[in-house]
């Protein structure tokens, strides 16, 4: 079993011998309201209601006759076909619930005779399931994702990215986790384990919060192991969280080695607490020493929050040495002096929108933005022939 073998990696007897750790109602982290794990941008949302208004705009006076026209569509008559444009500009004007119906009635339709025909190559999955997202029916997706008549209609790593993150805004938990074994059954692209859905995964169990979450997480996490799958550090972070929540804080810091940037905010802080808690507490207070070393001018100023560093000081006092106390102290009000203490609960920072790449947000601004004047054409073509390599992005800038 993963906990019995991570866990011997620690030091058993440091590890239960911690008055800390005996109780693990007071070493876990406050979990907040439900944040949104991926943006708007992150799922294509914006871009969605971007041609939305733009579709309305373009058939502002014949838009009520066109949706008369589409509800005239015998979903079993065989003559009558679904167009892609019909159903492209049926999504973008849908506003109320009967325009919804309409739409799967439509996509029914669509999904067989494409399948009959093999007509097209636009790929309705993603933006039907924005439109889920965007009028928040999370019953509604996961009813049309495990219907047998709309079968392979969904079936595309973007489409599964935002049913879940729908289903985890609605704290549908059990139900994005059953999604996930569907979705890892399916091996789309010949993944069973999408980056983006072992993420939100994770964040389900780190919100449900409860043994039987972290036993998931656990086998979950072997799993990934087992294939050479290596988390994004998000992922990591939820796992690590979830099992020093759980009383399991030795669990933690092996899963917080798979982080790449062991010195990333999230990961430093885990660390530091999971590393108290099991009577490290020397090793903690290291942690904090280290980023007052890293202070130097022009560097993004390092932090701990203030609740890890709650943590770490009840460990401490719990310790009953002078000594360390005295050393907890100094090193406290160094941090606290130079600006290294965050308000910010480890929570919210773990459950921090995940923005796409800068590079990825000025394309989609991009694609709704007037076209080049001739004269701006000249000159880029000039300036990418008098400077070839300043137009391609360095690595830093991919990140």
């Amino acid at each position: 079993m993963l906990t019995g073998k991570i866990i011997s990696a620690v030091s058993k007897s440091a590890f239960f011998k911690t008055p800390v750790v005996n109780n693990y109602l007071r070493i876990a982290f406050n979990i907040e309201n439900v944040r949104h794990i991926y943006s708007k941008t992150t799922l294509g949302i914006d871009t969605f209601l971007q041609q939305c208004e733009i579709t309305r705009k373009q058939m502002e006076n014949v838009g009520d006759k066109f949706k008369q026209k589409m509800s005239e569509i015998d979903v079993k008559e065989g003559k009558q076909m679904v167009f892609t444009e019909d159903l492209k500009n049926m999504i973008h004007l849908t506003s109320d619930e009967k325009d919804l119906e309409l739409v799967i009635r439509m996509i029914k339709k669509f999904n067989k005779q494409n399948k009959e025909l093999r007509f097209g190559s636009f790929i309705f999955g993603p933006v039907v399931m924005r439109l889920f997202h965007h009028q928040n029916k999370p019953d509604l997706a996961l009813e049309c994702f495990k219907s047998d008549e709309l079968s392979g209609f969904f079936d595309q790593m973007i489409t599964y990215q935002i049913l879940l993150d729908l289903l985890f805004e609605n704290k549908q938990y059990q139900q994005l986790l059953d999604c996930v074994e569907f979705i890892k059954e399916k091996q789309l692209e010949g993944m069973r384990y999408p980056r983006n859905v072992v993420v939100l995964a994770l964040a389900a169990c780190y919100k449900m919060n409860s043994k039987e979450s972290l036993d998931y997480a656990l086998k979950l996490w072997q799993e990934l192991k087992d294939v050479g799958h290596f988390p994004m550090r998000r992922a990591t972070t939820f796992c690590a969280a979830l099992a020093y929540n759980q009383g399991n804080p030795g669990i933690a810091l092996e899963i917080l080695t798979s982080a790449k940037n062991q010195n990333y905010t999230t990961v430093r802080n885990l660390k530091a607490a999971c590393l108290a808690a099991v009577g490290r507490v020397e090793n903690a207070i290291s942690l904090m020493k280290s980023i007052l070393s890293d202070d130097t001018p022009g560097n993004h100023k390092h932090t701990f929050n203030r609740d890890v560093l709650d943590k770490i000081k009840e460990a401490v006092a719990g310790l009953e040495n002078p000594e360390l106390s005295l050393e907890f102290n100094r090193i406290e009000q160094l941090l606290m002096k130079q600006g290294h203490i965050s308000d910010m609960g480890i929570d919210v920072q773990l459950c921090a929108e995940i923005q796409p790449p800068a590079m990825i947000t000025e394309k989609r601004q991009n694609k709704f933005q007037p076209r080049f004047r001739k004269t701006d054409y000249k000159q880029r073509s000039f300036t990418q022939k008098k400077y070839p390599y300043q137009q391609r992005p360095g690595l830093d800038e991919l990140v």
